[in-house]
């Protein structure tokens, strides 16, 4: 059973920075096969996406609303993923959910991601 945990969630103040990691285990396939991404569920709202990586890390994309603030990365030796948020804004302010998809390709969409961790609070302060 694919386990995947995230961690670096907090309080930050309004333009500063936070670094997430999600640390997947138990992986019947390479952890190279599986694209992952990074989700998010503002207090109130629908999850949604935030940013994809696919399985060789060549391939990135970004929801609009944090292009050129986040950076998504992974380094498939240590079967981890990070995603550096700068100028954090209150709007981002979400349960942040880390998720993998049985195949390489990056997805943008919930249903196309097939194991999901616990999700790790992201607080910003204005």
């Amino acid at each position: 059973q694919v386990q995947l945990m995230e961690s670096g969630g907090g309080l930050v103040q309004d333009g500063g920075s936070l670094s997430l990691s999600c640390v997947a285990s138990a992986f019947g396939r390479t952890f190279s096969g599986s694209a992952m991404g990074w989700f998010r569920q503002p207090p109130g709202k629908e999850r949604e996406f935030v940013a994809t990586i696919s399985g060789s890390g060549l391939t990135t994309s970004y929801a609009h609303f944090v292009k050129g603030r986040f950076t998504i990365a992974r380094d498939n030796a240590k079967n981890t993923m990070s995603l550096q948020m700068n100028g954090l804004k209150s709007e981002d302010t979400a349960v942040y959910y880390c998720a993998a998809r049985d195949r390489p390709e990056t997805g943008l969409e919930p249903p196309e991601y097939d194991y999901w961790g616990q999700g790790t609070q992201v607080t910003v302060a204005s």
